[in-house]
Formats: C-alpha cells, structure tokens, sequence
C-alpha cells in the first residue's frame, strides 16, 4: 500500500474554478456516487445536480461511453477534473473531484488478467483515496454472469482487504448490485430469483463490511427505509418501490469523521432520469 501514501503526500492538483456552495461553520467534504446510466445520454441532469449540490468528489458509474467520448470538457466547464475507465455502451466508471484533477492509483481490480470489463478505478483527492467500483449484475442466474459476480465480488473483497490494513482515509463507492437485507428492498418477494437478493451476494457483502468497513447510509439511519434505485417499471418510482443498491463504505479512519449522509432523490424524479439517485456522505475535513 505505499502506493496511497504517496499518492496523498506528494499529490499536486491542477486547480479549476468550482462553486463554493460549503457551508464555512464547520469544513466538510461532500462524497458522493452515482449510476449515471449513461453519461453521454443524460449529461444535463449530471451538470444540473453538480451545479445544485456541488460534491467535492463524485463517483459515477455505468458511463457506456469509451475513454474518447467521455465528455471531459463539459465536466471542466462545471469545475471539475476527472479519471475515467470507459467502455463502449457498458460499464465505465469515473470519479470527479470538485476544482482539482484525481491522481488515479489503479485502473481495474487485480486477480484476473482477462478481465475486460470497466468497472474499477481509484485515485486520490481532497486528502482521501477513493474506489469507484460497479459491481456484476448477475442476472440471470444460476449461470455464468452469476459466477463472474461472484468472482469479481471475490477480488474486491481480497483487494479491499488491504486497503483496510492501510490505515488511510479511504471510501469504496459504487453500485455494488447488492441489496444488503430485506430491510433494503420494499418488498423482496417479486425479486427473490435475482441476482441482488441471493444469499451468495449477501454473504459476499456481509465479509466485506467485516473486514472493518462502515456501510455509511445504514450506520446512521439504522431503522429508517432508504431507497438509492428504482426501477424504470411498474411505476416504481412513482410508488417509491425502491432498493438500496448504492453503498459508500468507509475505512475504519473515516468513521468519526462522518457527519451526514442521504440521498438526492429529486434527480429520479428529473425528465429523462437514470433509474439510480445520487447518493452522498459528508465528513469532517482533515485539518
């Protein structure tokens, strides 16, 4: 791991022009992840919720767009820089951070050379090293996108395992494609065959926070129905039949530095939405 340590010592930052929308009482860094859904298709409602909530760092995953048509110059126009891992019409992550460019650690999970998919990057900003990950559907299953679920959730939890015996501040984000418990769900009965509700899935999620990780979201509201997906059928939406299938989780460093979390649900209600909400963690600043 001296890779991070050297990543937040000697980090030097291009500096952009972003909005202040902070509050200066007490110094907060605004995490956030969201599945765009398509980062071409719906770039507007990507630059209206950065103007509007202004995240220091945004997490964003299913881009469907390759590195060249990552549209890397909207995003500077709205004060960001940005690392991206593309792939033509599936997958892709980037991670955004608000005035400065991320210094990019690793592009892809380790553990599997043939591995072609886009769904893992990290870098560093704002004092943090942060994991963009967008982890296998699954569906259908039983079969072989099951088993390729399985696996890669088998390489996070091996690589996130020495992110933890770091020490760094650190925060895997993403669309982990995993509804932790029937308490996630509005009903789990209709999604009992899918992918995100199978025991195997679980139990994978279950070993990770084990590890020592802090599902944030969950960790501050314990009793309350959260919802970060709904689906664009059977009026989901419209009836708040929702999952919660975006998690942040934090390293061990990072728990007594986090001071509120939610979601920006307002943007699935936006006209052309992806089916994800932003979801977000704010944390006390180093000093």
């Amino acid at each position: 791991m001296g890779e991070p340590v050297q990543l937040l010592k000697n980090h030097k930052s291009h500096q952009t022009t972003a909005p202040e929308k902070r509050s200066t009482e007490v110094s907060r860094l605004k995490v956030a992840t969201f599945n765009i859904n398509g980062v071409r298709a719906r770039l507007s409602n990507l630059l209206a919720w950065l103007d509007k909530e202004a995240p220091d760092i945004a997490c964003l995953q299913e881009l469907k767009a390759d590195d060249a048509a990552f549209p890397i110059d909207a995003i500077r126009e709205a004060g960001y820089g940005a690392i991206w891992h593309g792939q033509r019409s599936w997958n892709g992550v980037a991670i955004l951070a608000r005035g400065m460019d991320p210094l990019e650690s690793r592009r892809g999970l380790p553990g599997d050379p043939d591995d072609s998919h886009s769904r893992y990057i990290e870098g560093a900003a704002h004092g943090l090293i942060v994991g963009c990950l967008y982890l296998p559907n699954g569906n259908p299953q039983p079969g072989p996108k099951f088993d390729y679920k399985l696996a890669w959730f088998e390489r996070l939890i091996a690589y996130a395992k020495g992110l933890h015996a770091s020490g760094h501040p650190i925060v895997l984000a993403g669309d982990y494609n995993v509804v932790p418990t029937d308490f996630d769900i509005y009903n789990p009965r209709s999604w009992l065959k899918d992918a995100l509700l199978q025991p195997e899935s679980r139990e994978c999620y279950a070993r990770l926070l084990a590890q020592g990780w802090t599902d944030s979201l969950r960790s501050l509201y314990p009793e309350e129905r959260i919802y970060t997906f709904w689906d664009y059928f059977r009026n989901n939406w419209g009836r708040n039949a929702g999952l919660r299938i975006d998690h942040l989780l934090l390293s061990p460093v990072l728990k007594p530095r986090l001071l509120a979390a939610g979601v920006d649900s307002w943007v699935r209600g936006e006209e052309h939405p992806s089916d994800h909400a932003p979801t977000w963690v704010e944390l006390l600043a180093a000093v």
